[in-house]
């Protein structure tokens, strides 16, 4: 079915506006009154909780029931460690707070904090990857949520196996492997971007692969020094030993996949050259992708540059690299007429134009994606993380974030910013605010 009502995590922290955070519902059919709106806010109980990522407690690898639902939404928090759970299935258009798990139960049973992605685990309960520990410093790893009770188990890895970093994770149980990236050391991170930091280990690196029945780490791949490997997908279809992790620092994607005896490998595929630049913090800005998202036929892999503003389009195949199809800019640090001044170029000829849309100029760049079960709609959002926000888009913050439709192309491939949608955080009643991660209730490429 078409996408109605999406779900999208919105953020006051760091806005210098003192209200909670909250799930805001939009209305996503074209034939509403009041499509492109805010049509509910879910307010949180606590301040400057962060809420970034979101996920189901049901997902389509427990489909093995017709009445399997998705009803609850899991909210973990990225800076205050708290995780919320949300009815969505009583009233799909009114959410309702149902579950609260604070923060002093998640570091003291499970010695983690700064919650990150979760996901439904194929025997219905719920990881949620972490960050660090309780005092920010880095630690990676799982925590556990049961999915009929939401009560927290504990840490799903051995003490002795949590990697140095944690951000995102995906599996395939037909394979029995989940696959998790790296991210950087929270109480660093959390003071924004500073060059000083790079070659100091602050940034991740490492791609590790788990045994997903065992919970214990098999492999792990140094992508690099500053590579930090963010967005991580598997192929969609459950047969398939491959997918995909994007490296942020590096603007490299690469594909992982498995080779004989269960072991896995990694081949760079993609590189998004960096480009020479003055009156930014460094000389060189790289591409920063921050999400990376598969059309539910496993054809065609989307990529959000942050930095530089565009969104990438690129065809897959068995047999080459992924083949660029479509790019379009909504956003970004290199557009024309601001304080950046592009030196040198590799892939652009000129500086992009700012986007308008319904006479709103868009700051920021493109974050989060979420695409339709059609692969016709990609939705984006423009906020990437509170203190990171405030130090490159100081006017995405103070003007609010958007949320965008980009039009597909899914035959010949290409992408075009749809000029009849536009939903605007910055007209929020309690002020402008930073929306990120994207869900609908019928199904989505990242579910």
């Amino acid at each position: 079915p078409r996408e109605e009502v999406a779900y999208v995590t919105c953020t006051y922290r760091e806005t210098c506006i003192d209200q909670p955070d909250f799930l805001a519902t939009i209305d996503l059919n074209p034939r509403s009154p009041y499509y492109c709106q805010v049509i509910h806010r879910l307010p949180m109980p606590n301040l400057k909780d962060e809420l970034h990522s979101s996920g189901w407690s049901t997902g389509c690898t427990c489909f093995d029931s017709v009445t399997t639902k998705r009803t609850k939404l899991i909210l973990p928090c990225l800076i205050s460690s708290r995780i919320y759970v949300v009815d969505v299935g009583s009233q799909c258009r009114a959410p309702k707070l149902c579950k609260m798990i604070e923060p002093v139960d998640v570091f003291w049973k499970c010695n983690k904090g700064y919650l990150n992605v979760p996901r439904s685990l194929p025997n219905g309960d719920i990881l949620i990857a972490n960050t660090g520990d309780p005092s920010g410093n880095g630690k990676g790893g799982f925590i556990v949520l049961d999915g009929e009770t939401f009560e927290l188990k504990g840490n799903w890895e051995n003490e002795c196996e949590a990697p140095p970093t944690g951000y995102d994770f995906w599996y395939q149980p037909r394979h029995n492997v989940l696959i998790s990236s790296a991210g950087a050391v929270p109480k660093r991170a959390g003071r924004g971007f500073c060059p000083n930091d790079l070659k100091k280990g602050i940034y991740g690196r490492r791609l590790n692969v788990w045994n997903l029945s065992c919970r214990t780490l098999t492999q792990c791949f140094d992508l690099g020094e500053d590579s930090l490997p963010l967005s991580v997908k598997f192929l969609h279809n459950p047969d398939a030993a491959e997918g995909y992790v994007s490296c942020a620092l590096s603007g490299v994607i690469y594909r992982f996949y498995k080779c004989e005896a269960n072991n896995w490998s990694v081949e760079e595929v993609i590189r998004i050259p960096a480009k020479d630049v003055t009156g930014w913090i460094m000389p060189k800005m790289p591409a920063f992708t921050v999400d990376l998202i598969i059309s539910m036929d496993d054809r065609y892999l989307y990529v959000s540059n942050w930095l530089h503003g565009d969104i990438r389009q690129y065809e897959l195949s068995k047999n080459c690299k992924p083949r660029l199809v479509g790019q379009v800019f909504v956003g970004g640090s290199i557009l024309r007429g601001g304080p950046v001044t592009v030196c040198r170029d590799e892939e652009l000829k000129c500086q992009p134009e700012p986007l308008v849309i319904k006479c709103k100029r868009v700051y920021g760049g493109p974050c989060k994606l979420q695409l339709s079960l059609d692969g016709k709609r990609l939705y984006v959002t423009n906020s990437f993380y509170s203190t990171w926000d405030k130090q490159f888009y100081p006017n995405m913050v103070r003007e609010g974030s958007v949320m965008l439709q980009i039009d597909v192309d899914t035959e010949k491939g290409g992408l075009t910013v749809n000029k009849n949608f536009l939903v605007d955080f910055g007209k929020e009643p309690n002020g402008p605010c930073l929306a990120h991660a994207i869900h609908f209730p019928c199904g989505d490429a990242t579910s």
